[in-house]
């Protein structure tokens, strides 16, 4: 008895067509593993393509799966489908219809939303890893790539501050500034207006810094917490961001989100 041959689906769409192809994969799946032969055509945005894919189907007998959301394209797919007694399967319009009617909205009718999604939640991905990767001065060069530097003391909300603002797709670095430590050098190279400075009051960081202690099971009596170390620290803060000429936010009585919405104010009007 011979093989019968293996059933082509052609998989079309107007952008990049994985969303079609998944979904044929799945179908496929149910069936014997040699019994379909899936080839995808995406960015289908004219007649001319639509024509040729459909005179393929008929000579080799096959079937068409597709993700058309522009209208003049899906339109004439449907029309020289049938009239070439093609099979066809649409895949997105029952869905989009099912939306449409429960929102009570228009559908788009716009090719490739999908992937702008995905590439904005890939480009969040990348500022959370970048912001992890140069968090407290770990690698000056991140400074060279970020899209805006924290600078300030210990405590004064950089960690949590350039987690905040990756997830607004910021690229951010934080470096600390200690009186015994120089900063470094890649600091004084970038233009001013991507650092921003972070100030905070004595008191204020006296309380955070001695429950930071208290935490970690220590005194809440070590210089660390002390307002005289405080001080230190925070005029020589001062004298660097002065140095640098950078805009500076006291973060005393505001909370991160936001300081984080003011530092993305500033760096998108930038």
């Amino acid at each position: 008895m011979a093989k019968k041959e293996r059933l082509i689906v052609y998989v079309i769409s107007d952008s990049v067509g994985e969303t079609a192809e998944l979904v044929v994969k799945a179908a496929v799946s149910q069936f014997d593993e040699d019994s379909t032969l899936i080839r995808r055509i995406p960015y289908v945005e004219d007649i001319g393509t639509v024509d040729e894919v459909c005179t393929a189907a008929v000579e080799n007998d096959a079937v068409i799966a597709f993700t058309l959301v522009l209208p003049e394209i899906k339109e004439h797919l449907q029309k020289r489908t049938e009239e070439l007694g093609i099979k066809t399967y649409d895949i997105l319009s029952p869905m989009i219809q099912l939306l449409a009617g429960k929102l009570e909205q228009q559908p788009k009718n716009e090719s490739g939303l999908i992937h702008m999604l995905d590439e904005d939640y890939f480009r969040k991905v990348e500022a959370i890893e970048f912001a992890v990767k140069y968090d407290d001065g770990r690698d000056p060069r991140g400074i060279l790539r970020a899209d805006v530097v924290l600078v300030g003391v210990s405590r004064t909300s950089k960690t949590p501050l350039s987690q905040y603002l990756a997830h607004k797709r910021l690229k951010v670095a934080n470096v600390p500034l200690v009186p015994e430590v120089e900063p470094p050098a890649e600091l004084f190279t970038i233009p001013k207006e991507k650092i921003i400075g972070l100030t905070i009051s004595p008191e204020k960081l006296n309380g955070i810094r001695a429950e930071r202690l208290k935490a970690l099971g220590l005194k809440a009596e070590a210089n660390y917490a002390t307002i005289d170390r405080i001080e230190e620290e925070l005029r020589y803060s001062d004298t660097i961001m002065k140095r640098i000429d950078c805009h500076v936010i006291d973060v005393s009585t505001r909370a991160v989100e936001e300081t984080a919405n003011i530092i993305n104010q500033l760096i998108v009007a930038r």
